[in-house]
């Protein structure tokens, strides 16, 4: 069994760490603090110009095929560098990956190229509602067949890049006498849709530079044709495509805890108290070795997970594992990167206390912890 990555695989590493040191982590801070949306859509332009906005598309609708597996590793040296800029990545990643994998061969061509190219700012996920957080199957937003057009009635809450996202993948109730997670549809939805309504951007504790917002549908008007996959097929897809998305928010929260420790660990290195270096003692020590040991783990559950889905196996437990631990070793170790730079890491002035707000959310998004245990023991219970 290798462990290494491939030469493909560390050119594009390579890659994504560099356009993330030179591009992204010199604008984290103000991103943070400005939400400047022309700033970071600047940024997504050249991400999609470098290939990282469609990394396991067919080349065909303009992806660049890499895989999964470089999927992870760039969300990975995205994440060391912005959390809100990874996440918008990742997003936009699944987006086109869904379009690709049930979408009709028009929906394909039409709607895959603009999201790679960066002709979309951005690709969006419209999935949960009030009602319907972990238990997506509980959604209320309807869509009823009017001729050639399905209408769209209710509302999504907590989605990304919905101010600069070009087409939404949305899901409703096509069947409301389905039994539960039977009767649900998918779409594509575009902004200028009549009907549709992009409501309020949260106030966030982090990623702030991400928009996130309210979706609301008014006799929205869709397209019969931009239905994805099957009538009341949308929970499978749903279900599917949210595997897929925990790589990339595993992922992106590695590169969170990496960055955290990497600049935690310099900082004791060269903090001097009792005389010596703070990385001269014992409790620091076992920090830096706990941390940066499950950090590794987390690295290799997410590229098993990522090298399962590439060979078209099953991959849902993994993804799950890879998606519970490393978001939640990346927590820890932005906690404890707080407490190794004592009061400064509670401070602005140091990049850690960002760290800490936009890992938070990583173990929430994309299928809570509790969530993911629950999968988990599913699986293994079989």
């Amino acid at each position: 069994m290798d462990f290494e990555l491939s030469e493909e695989l560390r050119i594009i590493q390579d890659m994504a760490a560099k356009f993330a040191k030179h591009e992204l982590e010199p604008v984290a801070a103000e991103l943070d603090r400005t939400k400047d949306r022309n700033l970071l859509k600047q940024n997504l332009k050249k991400l999609a110009e470098l290939g990282f906005m469609g990394l396991n598309i067919d080349p065909e609708y303009g992806g660049t095929g890499a895989g999964t597996m470089a999927f992870s590793v760039v969300m990975t040296e995205l994440g060391r560098a912005c959390a809100a800029t990874a996440v918008t990545t990742s997003v936009n990643n699944m987006v086109a990956e869904v379009i690709q994998a049930v979408g009709s061969e028009e929906l394909k061509k039409k709607y895959i190229p603009p999201i790679c190219d960066g002709t979309y700012p951005a690709g969006s996920f419209g999935l949960t509602e009030t009602c319907a957080g972990s238990d997506p199957a509980a959604m209320r937003t309807s869509a009823v067949l009017d001729g050639d057009h399905y209408v769209l009635n209710g509302s999504k809450i907590f989605i990304s890049s919905a101010e600069y996202a070009g087409v939404f993948v949305i899901w409703a109730v096509t069947d409301k006498d389905a039994r539960k997670g039977k009767g649900i549809s998918a779409f594509l939805v575009e902004p200028s849709f009549p009907g549709f309504i992009i409501g309020k951007d949260e106030v966030k504790m982090g990623q702030k530079a991400s928009c996130t917002n309210e979706l609301v549908f008014e006799d929205c008007k869709v397209p019969k044709e931009n239905m994805l996959g099957k009538l009341n097929d949308g929970f499978r897809i749903a279900v599917a495509e949210l595997a897929g998305g925990r790589i990339g928010i595993g992922s992106m929260a590695l590169g969170i805890g990496l960055a955290a420790m990497d600049y935690a660990t310099k900082y004791t290195k060269e903090r001097v108290q009792f005389d010596q270096p703070l990385s001269s003692q014992q409790a620091i020590q076992w920090m830096i070795a706990d941390n940066y040991t499950r950090l590794e783990a987390a690295r290799l559950l997410l590229l098993r997970a990522a090298h399962l889905k590439d060979q078209g196996k099953y991959y849902a437990k993994e993804a799950s594992m890879a998606k519970l631990y490393a978001t939640e070793s990346a927590n820890k170790a932005c906690y404890d990167a707080i407490q190794m730079l004592g009061g400064y890491g509670y401070t602005n002035d140091f990049p850690i206390e960002r760290f800490a707000r936009d890992v938070r959310i990583t173990t929430i998004y994309e299928g809570t912890s509790e969530i993911q245990r629950i999968i988990i023991a599913r699986e293994l219970l079989k």
